[in-house]
């Protein structure tokens, strides 16, 4: 393929759409490659977005469609297509991916992060068979039912709020004394009668034939184990970076590739957008800004050239 791209962007969450909107409004050639059938990110497995400026009360689906629809409307063109590898020839960036290879003159990767795993015993076994790491997408299998949650950040504190909704008993297990998470979330949980908080506890081992059926849990003071019998687990103890193709940028020691808040990495012409990058806060609002950042990095280095 001898098409040349300015900008090709990997990823289709928040930062990714972001960019390819800026993009297009900017008259940049670009395309967006995506490994997904379905555009959104993280933000599609929210079932509430409260804190988008200006979009209360919304599905995080309703949310990335609204993404999606926008950008497709200033003429988005996307691939479906999984990234192998980003290499540098003859002043261009060249992104392989299992179609073919695609040219362009600069990179955003904008992949985002995924769930973190236990690494426990039978987490793997029960994987799809009550072991879950999105709420929103299995809680409604648990209704009336009994259900733990892993974790004690906003994620966490969020998904048992919402499951406690549906299922009769909600414990959620923290590895700390106390909570991470906002205030308003902590209060919530607190004043939620059927959200039974266990604290100073990790998970030891996940027990079930054809189904999550009981859950080791250890003290982590003491040492001491306890058995709870339960019918779901859902995991929230944070994520990790998508970084599953080779591309000789600078990274920490998480796996998450450096770059500040104007996205630049350590290479010139390749940047990094949203839950990918080295930051502070990883919310949507600011995977949002990073697809902006990005693209006016992008314009002043392409104007280098000229």
């Amino acid at each position: 393929m001898n098409e040349i791209f300015d900008v090709v962007i990997i990823g289709a969450g928040p930062a990714g759409l972001s960019a390819a909107i800026y993009a297009r409004r900017a008259g940049l050639k670009m395309k967006l490659i995506e490994k997904n059938a379905l555009a959104g990110g993280q933000v599609l497995n929210t079932y509430e977005v409260d804190n988008y400026p200006g979009i209360p009360d919304v599905s995080g689906y309703e949310l990335g469609k609204k993404f999606l629809e926008h950008a497709k409307k200033l003429g988005l063109e996307s691939e479906e297509a999984k990234v192998k590898s980003i290499t540098l020839e003859d002043g261009l960036k060249h992104i392989e991916t299992d179609h073919g290879t695609v040219k362009s003159k600069t990179v955003i990767i904008a992949s985002g992060a995924s769930p973190r795993r236990l690494g426990v015993a039978g987490e793997q076994e029960l994987f799809g068979m009550g072991v879950s790491y999105c709420a929103t997408c299995d809680g409604a299998f648990f209704k009336g039912r009994t259900v733990a949650v892993i974790g004690g950040g906003d994620v966490a504190l969020e998904d048992a709020i919402f499951l406690a909704r549906i299922c009769e008993k909600v414990y959620l297990i923290h590895r700390r004394d106390s909570f991470r998470a906002a205030k308003i979330l902590r209060d919530a949980v607190i004043k939620t009668e059927n959200i039974e908080v266990i604290w100073d506890h990790t998970v030891s081992e996940i027990k079930g034939e054809d189904q999550v059926e009981q859950l080791v849990i250890t003290n982590v003071k003491d040492q001491v184990e306890r058995t709870l019998s339960l019918d779901g687990l859902f995991v929230a103890v944070g994520n990790v970076p998508n970084k599953n193709f080779s591309v000789d940028v600078e990274c920490d020691e998480a796996g998450y590739i450096k770059a500040g808040e104007d996205c630049a990495t350590s290479v010139p012409g390749i940047y990094a957008a949203g839950d990918i990058r080295t930051k502070a806060l990883r919310q949507i609002v600011t995977a949002v800004a990073d697809g902006a950042n990005a693209i006016t990095g992008i314009n002043e280095y392409l104007m280098s050239f000229y």
